[in-house]
């Protein structure tokens, strides 16, 4: 994996040290910190100057910060973050792009951009990310390393700015499996154990068929590992089939719970800042923000239904040792400068599609990088019943190893 200057990376809007404050399976790892996330002493700027401005620093690092530090990691900065969240692409308007050193010409994905810039260009061992509709497994995607989104409610958010409380996890990126789990297992505060083979890995038919042709093929060969190394049963499964209900292999249905409730809760986060502050705001997060203005709010009861019904057939339908298998994204990163603010682009909606699979159902996904198109990375995902993220960082340990 490249290794680049944090001047060429332009992963981070703020370099500093932090020692650990403790001693623990962590010692001698450095991370980085996504700044939506506060630590102690340091503003959380959450890539917009309004809000930075707007925003004090912080009196108390996250829980999350405070965690890795107790295990003996180093923090080493704050990392560039989309605007308030609010994309997938990578690109700040007001802080510029984090390189991709995997695909430099591409995009990093976002919002995670500069966390997961930071640990493709070598810079850190590991960097906590966000993640309500992709922000972690995305740019692991695009970037070519290890990605992590947690059973929803089991990593704590507490001081980290909230997009979509309903949906928003911390999450990590980190450069190998090994230490993906190690980092995950302090934040979920789990003993590491040995890897137990999965029963079922359920090939989700509507997610590869929404993929590009070039992005089936290439994983193709991941999917085979993955049969090789657990000889487990894997089967084509229909998302139809696992909820028990026709409607759900259509992925706009999960698409628009996702998106929908996301803009409701989005908007209910920032409006008293938006009308007190009045932001500059850059052309992504101005679309964004036109776009949850106009949502019709009357809705969101029979939104909230919908995805509760999804979501708790999806849950019920995985055993603790079922896996779900489909791509992290449907295409590889994006040339930089070719979507802007175009919120309705394909690249958009497919990759939203995909990556709400496992928001909808409150469900943990590793991203693994086991393919490339086009000299690009991209990559293959795994998702596990809920409370199932120690057996499934254990498992893409185990596929690393098998990789190396």
């Amino acid at each position: 994996m490249p290794s680049v200057s944090i001047e060429q990376s332009r992963a981070f809007v703020e370099k500093f040290s932090l020692p650990p404050t403790g001693d623990g399976p962590l010692a001698g790892l450095r991370f980085a910190v996504k700044d939506l996330i506060d630590v102690a002493g340091h503003p959380t700027g959450c890539g917009n100057p309004t809000w930075l401005a707007t925003h004090p620093p912080a009196v108390v690092s996250a829980v999350c910060v405070e965690q890795l530090l107790a295990a003996g990691a180093r923090c080493e900065g704050k990392t560039v973050t989309d605007e308030l969240a609010l994309s997938l692409l990578g690109e700040n308007h007001f802080y510029g792009t984090p390189l991709n050193p995997a695909a430099p010409q591409r995009v990093p994905g976002g919002s995670s951009s500069g966390s997961a810039s930071a640990v493709a260009c070598g810079l850190v061992d590991f960097a906590l990310g966000t993640d309500s509709g992709g922000s972690v497994r995305v740019p692991a995607s695009n970037c070519g390393i290890w990605g992590w989104r947690p059973t929803h409610g089991l990593v704590s958010v507490a001081g980290v700015m909230p997009l979509a409380p309903t949906y928003d996890t911390v999450g990590l990126v980190a450069r190998s499996a090994d230490v993906l789990e190690r980092a995950a297992s302090v934040l979920l505060a789990s003993e590491l154990r040995p890897a137990v083979a999965p029963a079922t890995i359920h090939i989700i038919i509507e997610a590869f068929d929404l993929a590009d042709e070039e992005v089936r093929q290439a994983l193709q060969p991941g999917i085979a590992r993955l049969q090789a190394v657990f000889d487990a049963k894997v089967r084509e499964t229909s998302l139809s089939e696992l909820c028990g209900d026709a409607e759900a292999a259509d992925l706009s249905t999960w698409l628009d719970a996702y998106r929908f409730l996301m803009g409701v809760e989005a908007w209910s986060c920032f409006a008293a800042w938006m009308a007190a502050a009045r932001p500059t705001l850059g052309p992504l997060a101005a679309a964004s923000f036109e776009f949850v203005k106009s949502i019709d709010r009357t809705r969101a009861g029979e939104t909230i239904g919908r995805r509760e019904r999804y979501g708790r057939q999806l849950r019920q339908s995985l055993g603790p040792r079922d896996l779900l298998c489909l791509p992290s994204a449907p295409a590889i990163a994006p040339l930089k400068g070719t979507i802007g603010a175009n919120r309705d682009s394909d690249y958009y909606w497919r990759t939203l599609s995909l990556t709400a699979i496992a928001g909808v159902g409150r469900l943990p996904q590793v991203s693994m990088p086991l393919a490339t198109v086009q000299s690009a990375p991209i990559g293959l995902s795994l998702v596990a019943a809920p409370g199932e993220d120690m057996f499934l960082l254990e498992l893409a340990k185990e596929i690393d190893s098998d990789i190396k």
